[in-house]
């Protein structure tokens, strides 16, 4: 039970490091990842209990690597760009 707490709490300080105001999108694509890897523990922990087989765990690990890195590759044109990584130095329109 304590586990299920912990995955829960994982979850809800990503989420809450997410919609806080941060400047960088460093620390939110951190906070993303956060999130992804508290939502694979859950899975696998589920699948576990339900003695399923841990196929959709390797396809959800492909798209969340794919999310990793199509977020850094935005990141790094931004800093190309822009010179750096702030939201307050661009249009987002």
């Amino acid at each position: 039970m304590s586990m299920w707490l912990v995955l829960f709490v994982m979850y809800l300080f990503g989420n809450i490091i997410f919609v806080s105001k941060h400047k960088h999108l460093l620390i939110i694509l951190l906070s993303l990842e956060f999130i992804v890897l508290s939502i694979f523990f859950l899975m696998m922990m589920v699948l576990m209990m339900i003695n399923y087989n841990m196929y959709m765990l390797m396809v959800f690990l492909v798209f969340s690597v794919c999310e990793g890195a199509l977020g850094l590759s935005i990141l790094v044109s931004m800093i190309r760009t822009h010179g750096n990584d702030y939201f307050q130095s661009f249009n987002l329109i």
